[in-house]
């Protein structure tokens, strides 16, 4: 795990442990998630620490309108990390750093765009209510394709294969190998069940840190790929007749070192926290979903068929059901968690991570009660059980009606994720007609394919 850094201890490694570091990204996160940013001289490094460097905002997503296009990039020295490859200049080798920051008004307060600052204002509200930590621990879905044009399988490969089966295994491993020396701990990794599909596991780790490191891990899953002449994509559902990608988020209530959804005398090992904050997620997720599932092509990943959980249920072996308590060890209080499994990695984690947390909180709040679990194959028998949105569409009504959603992320970033989405419906529409409401179309393979 990262030690936490502070400004003087940013500087002295600038200068001393890495000084072969010449440059530092700042970096944020936009509306949709992607990772926006600019470079600086390491010589900048210590005034941008002091008072931040203004940039023009009118251009990123979800920050500001034109009219208020000015803002200050506040760099967090508690993120500083050096990024794991070596670029040359005339024989001379360097590294370039990484810190994410807080986006200020020039006024000093905070931006009500940076969806950074959703999730701490939503980690302060859980702090309030008694929680001082929200543990998070995504497993990320990816595919390695030629090219971001064309989504042609490299392998045969299915669930768990190696050897011949699965001949990019290095190439996952190298990725580990690039994270580990950032400070970031994946878990473990595997072939996934599609042809040319993989998964790299990370370790749990508090929420805004852990939204940080999504962002960072899909830049070096992406940047490692690159390097070996390879594309890979984090589109929810690149191949028909294939699964799709998701990411199933773990996630825990802690406090002073408790794991407060354990309980040892609980039905199922799990506490009343934790049985109201399962219900509060079940209760809010169809509001949610645009969120969690933010791409017209999210919902052909979230059909029956292809093992992506439609279902509202529950249940402990069952991977079928849309969220998993896993059974407890004993000895294992700490790894009781739950595991939310619809949402998919071209979500904003930010925003995603924050409105998991507020249902969860709503259903603790108001003493939601947790229905039965449902153990057997959902999929054959799940006829009559309440399921997520059909599609982008449908998801989006629920979230404009959504009170909770409106409250987490402020008027300003509801409205303006309303509005991007409302676009991306209106262009799909018009490039796609009614043949396509289960297939993935030319038109997400061409515009969703080389940003995702």
């Amino acid at each position: 795990m990262k030690e936490p850094m502070d400004k003087e201890s940013v500087l002295n490694s600038l200068e001393k442990g890495n000084s072969n570091v010449k440059f530092v990204d700042i970096v944020f996160p936009d509306i949709l998630g992607f990772l926006r940013g600019f470079s600086i001289p390491k010589s900048e490094v210590e005034e941008a620490l002091k008072d931040g460097k203004g940039f023009d905002g009118s251009s990123i997503n979800g920050l500001v309108r034109i009219e208020e296009s000015d803002l200050i990039a506040k760099p967090d020295p508690t993120t500083f990390r050096v990024l794991p490859w070596e670029y040359e200049n005339e024989g001379e080798r360097f590294q370039v750093g990484l810190m994410f920051c807080d986006i200020l008004n020039p006024n000093g307060t905070h931006n009500n765009g940076d969806t950074r600052y959703v999730l701490k204002k939503t980690l302060e509200r859980a702090e309030k209510m008694g929680f001082k930590s929200f543990k998070v621990g995504p497993e990320l879905e990816f595919f390695y394709f030629p090219n971001n044009r064309t989504p042609i399988p490299l392998d045969n490969g299915g669930y768990f294969s190696m050897g011949s089966d699965d001949p990019y295994a290095y190439l996952r491993q190298k990725t580990i190998l690039n994270l580990k020396n950032m400070d970031i701990t994946p878990e473990f990794d595997h072939h996934e069940v599609a042809k040319s599909q993989h998964e790299i596991d990370l370790k749990y780790d508090n929420a805004l840190e852990m939204a940080d490191i999504t962002m960072i891990f899909k830049h070096v899953v992406k940047e490692t790929a690159r390097r070996e002449g390879l594309y890979a994509t984090f589109m929810p559902k690149p191949l028909d007749g294939e699964n799709g990608s998701g990411m199933h988020v773990h996630q825990s209530l802690w406090n002073d070192g408790k794991n407060l959804l354990f309980d040892e005398e609980g039905e199922y090992y799990l506490s009343e926290i934790g049985k109201k904050y399962t219900s509060g997620i079940l209760t809010h997720i169809n509001e949610i979903t645009s969120v969690l599932n933010q791409w017209v092509n999210s919902y052909k990943r979230l059909i029956p068929g292809f093992e992506a959980p439609v279902y509202h249920t529950w249940g402990q072996r069952n991977r079928s059901a849309l969220i998993r308590v896993p059974e407890y060890k004993p000895g294992k209080e700490n790894a009781t968690r739950i595991e939310l499994r619809s949402p998919d990695p071209g979500c904003n984690p930010y925003l995603a991570f924050s409105l998991m947390l507020a249902s969860g909180l709503d259903g603790i709040k108001n003493d939601y009660e947790l229905p039965p679990p449902t153990e057997e194959n959902i999929y054959k028998n799940g006829k009559g059980m309440k399921t997520l949105p059909v599609n982008l569409e449908d998801a989006l009504r629920l979230t404009e009606e959504s009170s909770l959603v409106k409250e987490t992320l402020g008027d300003h970033l509801f409205e303006k994720f309303l509005e991007n989405k409302r676009i991306q419906i209106s262009d799909y529409r018009r490039s796609v007609g009614e043949e396509w409401n289960k297939k993935v179309s030319p038109f997400e393979i061409k515009t969703l394919l080389p940003i995702l």
